[in-house]
């Protein structure tokens, strides 16, 4: 009886070593950011713009019911810490190049950049990753969370974004995080 739990001790503590893994996680990211002054941090739950001055369609509104939350970090360049932006992009770059983000689409220009990734399957996105880069500015990383989102209706959203049905006024202050 004693070698038996002795026995099943050894083996839950080798699967709990074996199971933990030193790969940085992008959620591990963030959590680590929430309390370092350099970022600036922002946490949506989508029901903030599921509002009555939206003018979406039925369609418009099931599609952003899929959104869960929007989590941002963003990095301003500002002059005392503009020697550490590169490393700090770097690692978030790190992170979102793992193996489960898929490549959706990729923009460089000389000082600027952006990516945006998902996690999930194309028509069933469960995780969708823009991170926004300028040498200058600094970068921002936008996270969307939710369940089954498909591309194609996304679009449908963005669309609904700039034509002014979605009231994202309640969002307005991180297109400012970079003008501090």
């Amino acid at each position: 009886m004693i070698l038996i739990k002795y026995v099943l001790g050894l083996g839950l503590a080798a699967l709990t070593l074996f199971s933990c893994s030193n790969e940085k996680s992008l959620q591990r990211y963030l959590v680590d950011r929430q309390d370092d002054d350099s970022f600036l941090n922002i946490d949506i739950a989508a029901s903030l713009l599921q509002t009555d001055n939206n003018n979406l369609s039925q369609e418009e509104k099931d599609i952003l019911e899929t959104v869960k939350k929007i989590n941002v970090v963003a990095y301003p360049v500002r002059g005392e810490n503009a020697a550490d932006y590169e490393v700090k992009r770097l690692e978030l770059e790190d992170i979102i190049d793992q193996e489960q983000y898929k490549m959706l689409m990729k923009y460089r220009s000389n000082k600027q950049g952006a990516t945006l990734k998902y996690i999930g399957e194309e028509e069933a996105i469960d995780e969708i990753i823009v991170f926004a880069s300028d040498d200058e500015k600094g970068f921002a990383l936008f996270r969307l969370l939710g369940e089954k989102m498909e591309p194609a209706k996304m679009m449908k959203l963005m669309t609904a974004i700039e034509k002014e049905d979605l009231d994202v006024s309640k969002l307005e202050s991180i297109g400012n995080i970079f003008d501090m």
